[in-house]
This record gives C-alpha cells, sequence and structure tokens, in this order.
C-alpha cells in the first residue's frame, strides 16, 4: 500500500544539513477525514456501514478501514 505524505515535503537548514519534515501520512490524513464525518454524522448510522468497515474496536479503527479502503482505490 503507498502512503505518502499528505503534504508537500518542507526541506529545512539546521546548521549542519539539511532535514525533511513529512508531517502526517496521507492514512493519517484519510483516517482523520473519515473520522471527522462520522463524528458529525448521526453515530446510529454507524451499523448502516458496509461490513468491511464495521468493527468491533473503536471510530477511529472503523476511519482507519476506511482509510486503507481509499488508498486501495487509489492504487486501482
Amino acid at each position: 500500500m503507498n502512503n505518502p505524505p499528505a503534504f508537500p515535503t518542507t526541506m529545512h537548514n539546521y546548521g549542519d544539513g539539511k532535514y525533511a519534515s513529512h508531517g502526517m501520512t496521507l492514512r493519517d490524513y484519510f483516517a482523520a477525514k473519515a473520522m471527522q464525518g462520522l463524528l458529525a454524522g448521526n453515530l446510529s448510522t454507524l451499523q448502516g456501514l458496509d461490513k468491511s468497515f464495521q468493527s468491533d474496536g473503536s471510530i477511529s479503527d472503523i476511519a482507519y478501514k476506511m482509510a486503507n479502503a481509499m488508498l486501495k482505490a487509489r492504487e486501482a
């Protein structure tokens, strides 16, 4: 699964060398957006999710399952 940085990489020069700041990954960004949508909606709608997203875990577990599906869809 390809999981690049969500935003362009920034280069910083700290005296003796350059360092890249990668920030959050695309998977984390997708999961955050999915969680935002889940929390903004009626939580009872979680029961209506596709079976592949249903989970005995937390909303964050569901959000990361959705993020993984979005990354997989990008490869298609």
